[in-house]
């Protein structure tokens, strides 16, 4: 496909860019996995740059709680996938390169297939299982990924699985985080993230997927920058002697008091257990446990309330949000006695 140099003008005039290096963005073949808050940024910028064959891989449909951070959709693609939608918006964007939709769940059974159509994996997923999938499928096809991560004001980026001029690959997502407990970690919708940190970490992303194909600038390979949109503040950590103090923190964080059933129902019966509900009102008007309702979201105004006397035990469906109010109490008091369980427990 001939390319309309005048479109990317203002690219090809920085320095060490050139007409070459938009060349080199048009024969590149990106596939970005998520069209989520991360995904949607990732890929309007790439197909704005002009990457020649951009695939985005979704198998989820649009909804309301969507349209904060994910800027490809409106209201009226409520109930549509995704991947369609996406795609449709992105071909509109630039007529001159190639969108593929995949309209599929990545997984085991299709992921090395899937990715042997691309030359670089943007991860903009949004659970631990298929990015350690991603993760582990560009290191057995030696190929890069960039990832990207948000949770409430705080975000992560890095490229793993560079090839470096000794012919050995940087650190990969394993090297850094070998074993998460998904469990224990709550995701957007327990925990809540900021719309505009979606699109700095997307963008983030697909700069660095730029500075790859281009050749220009240095690589987040063999680090990871954290980024606070509270402070606007950021650091770039070097992957290495420091690793496992990393995984130490991130363990730390999510190291959270449970409580058997056993015990609750003893706690209950002597008076000794206080039940804090951190769902919310319309969950709780379903069903509940009885207790306090305090909505997660609203726990950070009474931490004073849960550090002495009985003991707090929060709860919700899945034990996430009642986890996450946990690490807030314990946050500013270390030492409360507070317990988290979900209705929903095996």
């Amino acid at each position: 496909m001939k390319i309309d140099f005048s479109r990317y003008s203002c690219q090809m005039a920085l320095p060490g860019f050139s007409e070459q290096g938009q060349q080199l963005l048009q024969n590149a073949k990106v596939l970005v996995v998520g069209a989520g808050g991360l995904g949607c940024p990732a890929a309007q910028y790439l197909a704005a740059a002009g990457v020649g064959t951009l695939g985005l891989a979704d198998f989820d449909v649009v909804s309301v709680s969507n349209l904060h951070r994910q800027i490809l959709y409106t209201p009226a693609d409520a109930g549509k996938k995704k991947v369609q939608v996406a795609c449709e918006r992105l071909q509109q964007q630039n007529p001159g390169i190639h969108v593929v939709p995949h309209d599929i769940s990545v997984a085991s059974q299709n992921v090395m297939e899937l990715i042997d159509q691309y030359d670089l994996i943007v991860d903009g997923t949004d659970n631990f299982e298929t990015r350690y999938l991603l993760n582990d499928a560009g290191v057995i096809a030696s190929k890069p990924v960039v990832y990207g991560a948000i949770y409430q004001f705080e975000g992560q980026v890095a490229v793993w699985n560079i090839k470096n001029e000794n012919g050995k690959r940087s650190p990969n997502y394993r090297d850094l985080f070998p074993d998460v407990d998904a469990s224990q970690i709550p995701n957007c919708a327990d925990g809540g993230v900021i719309p505009t940190l979606a699109g700095i970490i997307g963008c983030m992303q697909a700069n660095e997927v730029i500075k790859y194909i281009t050749k220009t600038g240095d690589l987040l390979a063999g680090k990871v920058l954290i980024f606070d949109a509270q402070t606007l503040q950021s650091r770039i950590i070097k992957i290495g002697s420091i690793t496992q103090h990393l995984v130490r923190r991130l363990v730390e964080t999510i190291v959270v008091p449970t409580i058997t059933d056993e015990e609750l129902k003893k706690g209950l019966t002597d008076g000794s257990i206080n039940l804090v509900d951190v769902r919310s009102a319309a969950e709780r008007a379903a069903f509940n446990i009885g207790g306090e309702h305090i909505p997660l979201n609203e726990i950070e105004f009474h931490l004073e309330e849960f550090t002495s006397g009985n003991r707090i035990v929060f709860y919700c469906a899945s034990g996430k949000r009642s986890a996450e109010a946990v690490k807030l109490v314990k946050k500013r008091f270390p030492e409360a006695n507070v317990f988290s369980i979900g209705l929903n427990h095996d």
